[in-house]
């Protein structure tokens, strides 16, 4: 497939990049500063633009089969980011009749889980309270989603971290795993790369956790 990544030099972008050029597809990742981007490989196009640019992007998404993006906060401080670069890939995206999409949310946005402990009950209002405004760019992000033209794709993991691929975490397509507090950031983009093919999730979130 031809894939275009946006959030390349991110820990999730970074990890689609990498993973996608493993299974032998052809990805132009999206970039502020190359200079930043650790990814290399055959089939790999590095293409520099400003993400606020609608028009800038619709080069970067033409003629491709999906694009996936790791694009969004990393910190509290970064608030407010998602929802309007994710406005521009979306416009770049409509323009071009290219619609499917796979972004990266996080779980406090989608619905509760079935089943909850007392103790997954305070975490979860503890994190949600500390980093509000993180979620609520999040939220804005999926609504900008809902309305689209695209046939979109969240998946929501809970807390990140640095792990292999391991290619063994539980998903629930509409919904929250019980108990998921943490995954690694490369099963995250084993999953959304995964999603891009699989038509339960489209216009879908999708939790992921161990």
């Amino acid at each position: 497939m031809r894939l275009t990544v946006f959030g390349a030099t991110g820990g999730v972008g970074g990890e689609i990049v990498r993973q996608a050029l493993a299974a032998g597809h052809e990805v132009t990742a999206v970039v502020r500063d190359p200079a930043r981007l650790k990814a290399t490989g055959e089939g790999l196009e590095v293409f520099r633009a400003d993400l606020t640019d609608p028009e800038a992007l619709r080069a970067a998404v033409a003629g491709r089969d999906a694009v996936l993006s790791g694009l969004g906060p990393h910190k509290r401080a970064d608030a407010g980011i998602a929802a309007p670069l994710t406005r521009s890939v979306l416009h770049a995206m409509e323009a071009e009749g290219v619609r499917r999409l796979v972004v990266v949310s996080a779980s406090p946005v989608g619905p509760p889980p079935e089943r909850q402990t007392v103790v997954d009950r305070i975490a979860g209002a503890l994190v949600s309270k500390i980093l509000k405004p993180v979620y609520d760019d999040l939220r804005a992000m999926e609504a900008e989603l809902a309305t689209s033209a695209t046939d979109w794709t969240s998946v929501r993991p809970p807390r990140l971290q640095d792990k292999p691929a391991t290619g063994v975490y539980r998903q629930v397509v509409g919904g929250t795993p019980t108990s998921g507090r943490f995954i690694g950031r490369a099963d995250v983009a084993h999953a959304m790369l995964a999603a891009v093919d699989d038509l339960r999730t489209v216009k879908q979130g999708v939790g992921v956790a161990y």
